[in-house]
């Protein structure tokens, strides 16, 4: 059975709010509906979210389809990125570049990709640790710890290269019983399970 991790798509950029704050965007809420439409998301028995919300948002709109509640863990959140607070676009782009580049350090005060990487996995080990296998689940949440995740599954070193394709709303998904890879980074609106 299988295992999925998804990822807020657009959000609602505003400098003037805490990025953690941050909400989707309309066409952010249309793909999360669209994918809700899907086979795979009615499928879903259990539907974790990161407490950031972005993350919310899309989980409540997958748990109306799936007709469960969602669980809110705090451990899953984005890497902390509050030393910086917001960066326009391209001088994103460069800081998560070498976030991904230097995993053992700090980029400005950032939380480094080794510890978000080892919060990340503890979080989603905790909860499968006692999940049906044969149950379908969901841990809705962010494309940088997304990425640590999958780094982590595919036993490969902290890269960038495995981050989602941009603007956000992908998955992949992983065996329950052997936590194996099955899908890449999807659009959430394309995959059919």
């Amino acid at each position: 059975m299988f295992g999925l991790y998804i990822t807020h798509p657009q959000v609602k950029i505003d400098p003037q709010v805490p990025v953690p704050k941050w909400g989707l965007s309309d066409i952010g809420a249309e793909r999360a509906r669209k994918a809700a439409s899907s086979d795979w998301a009615k499928r879903l028995t259990r539907i974790v979210s990161s407490d950031e919300t972005k993350a919310i948002e899309t989980a409540e709109i997958l748990a109306v389809a799936a007709g469960v509640k969602i669980e809110i863990v705090h451990g899953m959140h984005e890497n902390d990125r509050a030393a910086t607070g917001f960066l326009p676009p391209d001088k994103f782009e460069e800081a998560a570049n070498w976030f991904f580049a230097h995993p053992q350090e700090s980029f400005r005060g950032w939380e480094r990709a080794v510890d978000a990487q080892a919060r990340i996995v503890s979080a989603v080990e905790a909860i499968l640790a006692s999940h049906d296998q044969n149950a379908p689940i969901a841990f809705v949440g962010h494309g940088g710890v997304g990425t640590l995740l999958k780094c982590h599954l595919m036993g490969t070193p902290i890269a960038r290269d495995g981050d989602q394709p941009g603007g956000g709303g992908n998955l992949y998904a992983f065996g329950l019983a052997d936590r194996r890879l099955s899908c890449d980074w999807t659009p959430i609106e394309d995959w059919r399970g």
